[in-house]
Parts: C-alpha cells; structure tokens; sequence
C-alpha cells in the first residue's frame, strides 16, 4: 500500500508581505526610525499636564498727550482754586469786609410839565446818603456811574454820581440832579394822577451802576461794579411842592 501524499504549502510570491512584528521597534530612538519629519508623536497625557500654561500680557496703554495735557490742565485749576480761596479766607478774616449801605432821604421835583409836543420834561434832585461801616476797607468811587429814576416801566429821568472816595466808617451825602423827558407822555400823565386818587402816593424805582476800586489798607484791587437798586414811594410828584417820603428801601449787589 502506497504511502498517503504529504501536502506542503507554498509560499505564494504574488501575495503582499505581512510581516508579523513591527519592522521598527517601539523603543528604538528618532534617529533609529527613519526621518523624523514622516513620524508623528503624541506626547502622553501626563506629559501633557505637565507643560506649563503660558499667559500673555495685554499691551500696556499708552496715555494720548491730549489726556496728560488735559490732567496738568485740571490739576493746576485746582490748585489755583484752593490758592484763591485761602487768600480770600486771610483777608476775610483780616479785614472782616461789610457791604455798604444806601437810604434816600430826600426827593425834589423841580420840573414836571408836559410840552406842546406832548413831551413830558422831569427834573428831580436826590439827596442819597452813602455809609461804609468797614474799620480798615475804603471805596473809591471812579467816574462812569449812571444813575435813572423810573416810574413802573417808563424812565423819567437820569444822572450820575460824582467821583470821591470814601474812608473808612465814613457817611457822605450826596446831592444828585437827574434829567430827563419822555416822549408821547399823555399816557403817562394819567396814570400818574389816577395813581395818586386811587392811593394818595407814588412808587418810584432807582437804579444805580457805580464802577468802584476797593481798598484794602494801602493796596488798591481791581475795579468792581457797584448796583444799587432802591424803591421809595413819595405822596405826591408836584413841582416845588414839599415831597414827604413815606418809604424806602435798598438793596446793593456788586459785579466783577
């Protein structure tokens, strides 16, 4: 009996080469495998958590010359306030300034009559009575003042006061003439004589602008601008009649 045929395989030529280990060890170096640039890493991940986070710091911002210009600006207007207002508290207290105070204690009509053009002509004359109550303060009273005598809205007639000056706790009268005339008066010259039956007097408002330069011992300041607005009410507006002043009062402001 013949012996069974043993059957051997064959290697198959055209079959691709599968080697069953990896050509390349795992462990062998960079340089060992070949090119480095065909290679793909993956570091692990506690390689991973082990790099270090790299913050970037935002750029610092550099101020604008608008912006340092306008912050040297406000810093020295500030500085130029305080200054200003020690100053004004050292001579306050120094000088220990009081407002000066006005009355009006006389009022003559000399001239009230009404033309052929109906034109009404006004002449008073003032006597106003001036106090400053400051120990070391005087006022000197400069030329440009303007002083007007109004009868609700219409102006009746106007002046100025004289320049002199004025000590300290000194009380000077002063005798001012105002002129004045005012046109289409029909109007005007009834109302005033239904104004005196109805009440027996005669409200008349005053207003004073007086350029002054105050002065503080020796040293003169820069000029100032008094205002003085006065209201009187007299019983009667005849001429060269006695003219009783029933009231009066005034308020004073000043203006730089």
């Amino acid at each position: 009996m013949a012996d069974p045929q043993k059957i051997h395989p064959v290697h198959d030529v055209e079959a691709p080469n599968h080697p069953s280990a990896p050509l390349v060890p795992r462990t062998m170096s960079k340089s060992d495998a070949g090119d480095p640039a065909n290679v793909e890493h993956h570091p692990s991940q506690t390689q991973q958590q082990a790099l270090p986070v790299m913050h970037s710091k935002p750029p610092k911002k550099r101020r604008s010359c608008c912006c340092r210009f306008l912050c040297w600006m406000v810093s020295i207007l500030l500085i130029l306030i305080v200054a200003i207002g020690i100053t004004i508290g050292i001579l306050f207290l120094v000088f220990r300034p009081k407002l000066p105070k006005y009355s009006v204690d006389e009022l003559g009509v000399t001239q009230l009559e009404t033309s052929n053009n109906n034109s009404l002509s006004v002449t008073f004359n003032l006597t106003i009575t001036a106090r400053n109550p400051n120990k070391k303060i005087g006022i000197d009273y400069r030329g440009g003042s303007h002083i007007s005598a109004w009868y609700m809205d219409t102006k009746l007639c106007e002046g100025s006061l004289p320049k002199f000056y004025q000590g300290h706790r000194n009380i000077t009268v002063l005798s001012i003439p105002l002129k004045g005339q005012t046109q289409d008066a029909s109007g005007l010259q009834n109302t005033l004589q239904q104004q005196l039956q109805e009440t027996g007097n005669v409200p008349l408002n005053l207003k004073v602008k007086q350029p002054v330069r105050i002065k503080l011992g020796k040293l003169k300041l820069f000029k100032v601008k008094f205002r003085v607005r006065c209201r009187i009410v007299v019983d009667n507006l005849s001429a060269n009649n006695s003219i009783r002043i029933r009231s009066s009062s005034c308020k004073f402001r000043f203006r730089l």
